[in-house]
C-alpha cells in the first residue's frame, strides 16, 4: 500500500504548471540567497578571526625587533573597516534587514497567493515522479505508525 504525499505537499487545485514551476524558480532563488546569507556570516568570522591574529603577529614582530612593521600593522590593519565606514557585522546587519528580509517577503507573499502558502511543491512533484512506490527508502512520507 502506497502512501499519498501530506496536504502541505499537494498542489491545490487550479495551479498551473507554468505558475508552479515560476514558484520552484522563486524558492530556488531564495536557497541560493540563503547560501549567500552563509557566506556573508563566514565573512564576517572569518575577518574577525584575521583581525585578532593580527595582534599576535604584532606581538610577535615587537618580539622579534621589527616595531615598526609592529606599529604599521596596527595603524593600518586592526580594526579597519573593510568597506569604507563599515565591518562586517554592519554588512551582516543590512543584507538581513534588507536584501535578505525582502527576498523572503515576496517569496513567502508568492507562495501564499499562488499556492495556499504550501512549500517546495514543485520538488515534492517531482519527488513522486521520481520515486519508486513500495521500495523502502522511497516512501511519500514517513510512516504514521514509525517510532521516532
Amino acid at each position: 500500500m502506497t502512501t499519498p504525499p501530506d496536504d502541505a505537499h499537494r498542489r491545490p487545485e487550479g495551479l498551473d504548471d507554468t505558475t508552479l514551476e515560476a514558484l520552484g524558480k522563486l524558492s530556488e532563488s531564495l536557497e541560493t540567497v540563503e547560501r549567500v546569507r552563509g557566506h556573508l556570516y563566514s565573512l564576517h568570522q572569518l575577518v574577525g578571526k584575521a583581525d585578532l591574529g593580527l595582534d599576535e603577529a604584532v606581538a610577535l614582530f615587537r618580539k622579534a625587533g621589527h616595531g615598526e612593521l609592529a606599529e604599521r600593522i596596527e595603524r593600518e590593519l586592526i580594526g579597519r573597516n573593510v568597506v569604507p565606514g563599515r565591518w562586517t557585522f554592519q554588512l551582516v546587519e543590512e543584507f538581513d534587514d534588507g536584501y535578505w528580509s525582502d527576498f523572503r517577503a515576496v517569496e513567502k507573499a508568492a507562495r501564499d497567493e499562488l499556492a495556499g502558502g504550501r512549500r517546495h511543491l514543485f520538488e515534492a512533484e517531482m519527488k513522486e515522479r521520481r520515486r519508486s512506490p513500495g521500495v523502502p527508502g522511497h516512501e511519500s512520507r514517513p510512516r504514521e505508525d514509525a517510532t521516532t
